[in-house]
C-alpha cells in the first residue's frame, strides 16, 4: 500500500514528504521497493490484499484464513497468514472500548432470563435490542437494533432523530413483521427508561413476548449487542469525526453496514459464515 501511495504521488510531492505524512522510514521504503523488484507477489499474497481491501480491513488474519479457503479455494497455515498479514502491513482496525450508561430511572424491571447464555438452538428463541447514538452527523441519531442470538442476525433496526419509547416499540414491531408475529421469544434489554415504561412492556405483553433485562450497571449481560453496536462504529466510522457527515450519509452508511454485517461479515461462531448464510444452512 505504502509502494502504491508513492507511486501515485511523487509526481506531486517528493517522497521524502510522502513517507513523513504516511509515518514510513525511508529504511522501511527502499527495503520494500527492493523486494518489490525482486521477488512479485504470490498468489495467496494477492489473494490476501485483495480480502483485506474488499473488507475495507475489518477482519484479522483468522477470518482471512476462512475467507481463503471460502473464497480461493487456498489453505494456509494460520501463522502462515499472520506472517504475510505482517509482512505487508495490514492491520484489522481496533475496536474502541465503549462505556456502558444507565438511562434514566426504572419503572417496570423484569428478571434476567437469559443470564448470559447467548445460545440459541433455534431462530426466534432468544432475542436482544439495545440502543446506541449515532454523532456523526449534523444532529445526534440513535440506533435501535434487534438481534437473533441463533446466528446473531440484525432482525430489525430504526434509526430515529430521538431516544424516546416509540424507537425500541417501533423496532420491536418491525421484527414481529419480519419474522411472522411470533409468539413466546425471549427478549433481552437493558434496565433503560424506554424499555422499563409501561408502553414497551404492554408491547412485550400484548404479543405473548417475554421479557428480560440485564442488571444494572452491568454490560455483561448484554454483551452481544454492546459488541456489535462496537463493530458499527470501529469499521464504519472509525476514521469520521464526529459532527463531519451530512445525515443523509449517516443514514445511508448504517443501512449498508447493516446488510454488509448480515449477509457478508463471517463470524467465528458460525463456522467462518454470515448470519444469513448460517441461518441458510441451519434450516
Amino acid at each position: 500500500m505504502v509502494l502504491q501511495s508513492v507511486e501515485k504521488l511523487k509526481k506531486k510531492y517528493t517522497i521524502t514528504a510522502i513517507l513523513s505524512a504516511l509515518g514510513v522510514p525511508r529504511e522501511n521504503y527502499y527495503r520494500w521497493c527492493l523486494q518489490a523488484i525482486n521477488k512479485p507477489l504470490s498468489v495467496e499474497e494477492k489473494s490476501i490484499m485483495e480480502l483485506y481491501k474488499s473488507t475495507r480491513y475489518r477482519n484479522g488474519h483468522r477470518k482471512i484464513k476462512a475467507m481463503l479457503k471460502q473464497n480461493y479455494n487456498i489453505e494456509l497455515n494460520l501463522n502462515t497468514v499472520q506472517n504475510l498479514v505482517q509482512k505487508h502491513n495490514l492491520q484489522c482496525r481496533i475496536k474502541p472500548k465503549r462505556k456502558w450508561k444507565s438511562q434514566g430511572e426504572s419503572i417496570i424491571i423484569a428478571p434476567n432470563l437469559l443470564n448470559r447464555d447467548f445460545t440459541a438452538s433455534k431462530p426466534n428463541k432468544k432475542w436482544v435490542t439495545d440502543i446506541t447514538y449515532i454523532q456523526y452527523g449534523s444532529t445526534t441519531k440513535y440506533l435501535s437494533t434487534i438481534m437473533d442470538l441463533f446466528n446473531n442476525e440484525i432482525v430489525a433496526y430504526k434509526l430515529y432523530d430521538y431516544q424516546q419509547t416509540p424507537l425500541v416499540i417501533d423496532t420491536l414491531k418491525e421484527a414481529l413483521v419480519v419474522r411472522n408475529h411470533l409468539e413466546g421469544v425471549i427478549v433481552l434489554s437493558d434496565q433503560g427508561s424506554v424499555y422499563t415504561s409501561y408502553a414497551y412492556q404492554a408491547c412485550i405483553k400484548d404479543n405473548d413476548l417475554a421479557s428480560s433485562m440485564s442488571r444494572r450497571g452491568n454490560c455483561w449481560d448484554s454483551a452481544v449487542i454492546e459488541s456489535f453496536h462496537s463493530n458499527l462504529k470501529s469499521e464504519e466510522f472509525q476514521y469520521v469525526k464526529f459532527n463531519s457527515l451530512r445525515n443523509q450519509d449517516v443514514t445511508e452508511r448504517v443501512i449498508t453496514y447493516l446488510n454488509y454485517y448480515n449477509e457478508e461479515r463471517i463470524q467465528e461462531k458460525l463456522g467462518y459464515l454470515t448470519p444469513v448464510k448460517y441461518g441458510v444452512t441451519a434450516a
